[in-house]
């Protein structure tokens, strides 16, 4: 695993599959972790069990000021920030285009879409000071392709997409990468009414025969956060066993 000694990450959404295995991720590779979510109660038993390089605090990532207030704390804590994962995260409303409300479809843009934008918008002054950093934000194998009753869902994934090359594109100047995540179907507790799982033939569809598992994702994040990835920026990496590259030959 490449080093993240001296580096500090902001994750949101950290309560859960993902989140955690991020968590424990950068913690392994020699990192600190700040771990922000909705959940109090997730959050302080993620602080017992993970040890001393972990702060936390609670974040709706549709606030401002409570990103704001994240990071400050991030700070005081660990004297800088050097990374941020962008993961929280709600799922589809699972119903037709047609069928979607706006307030369905407003509530997930949100939370996937707006809260990465205020992530970024500020944290990377704090990047900046450092003389640079890297910033992964978490979108879907539903920012690839199509996938029918994923409206809202797909519109946020897409934007996501769109606005990590945007910034890719704008912070480059001050040595700030910035690459989005693109998970298939992983085995997480978002996931298990799909009936999927990550034995072999546990998802058909995908070439690999089976769903992800949250280490899976979380090591490509890790990389992506190390000085390993110093030239890419501007990237969309799948994490999804072929899912998106093509259908399963008949």
């Amino acid at each position: 695993m490449h080093s993240l000694e001296d580096k500090v990450v902001i994750i949101s959404g950290a309560v859960g599959g993902l989140g955690e295995a991020f968590a424990r991720a950068i913690l392994d590779a020699g990192g600190s972790v700040m771990l922000t979510d909705v959940s109090q109660e997730g959050l302080d038993r993620l602080a017992a069990e993970l040890g001393d390089r972990v702060h936390t605090r609670t974040l709706d990532v549709r606030e401002e000021e409570d990103w704001v207030r994240a990071v400050d704390a991030a700070v005081a804590r660990f004297g800088k920030v050097t990374g941020l994962i962008n993961n929280a995260g709600v799922t589809t409303s699972r119903c037709l285009l047609e069928e979607e409300t706006a307030e369905q479809f407003m509530g997930i843009i949100g939370v996937n879409l707006l809260g990465v934008h205020l992530g970024m918008r500020v944290v990377i002054p704090h990047l900046r000071a450092n003389g640079g950093g890297s910033i992964v934000n978490i979108s879907s194998g539903a920012g690839m392709m199509g996938i029918a009753k994923t409206g809202g869902y797909a519109a946020a994934k897409w934007g996501v997409r769109g606005i990590t090359k945007v910034a890719a594109v704008e912070l480059g100047k001050d040595a700030i990468r910035v690459n989005s995540v693109h998970p298939g179907i992983i085995e997480t507790n978002m996931t298990s009414r799909l009936g999927v799982s990550s034995e072999p033939g546990g998802l058909p569809s995908a070439p690999a025969g089976r769903a992800g598992v949250p280490s899976e994702v979380a090591g490509l994040a890790a990389f992506l956060l190390s000085d390993a990835a110093s030239y890419i920026s501007g990237a969309e990496m799948t994490a999804d066993g072929a899912w998106t590259a093509g259908p399963v030959p008949a």
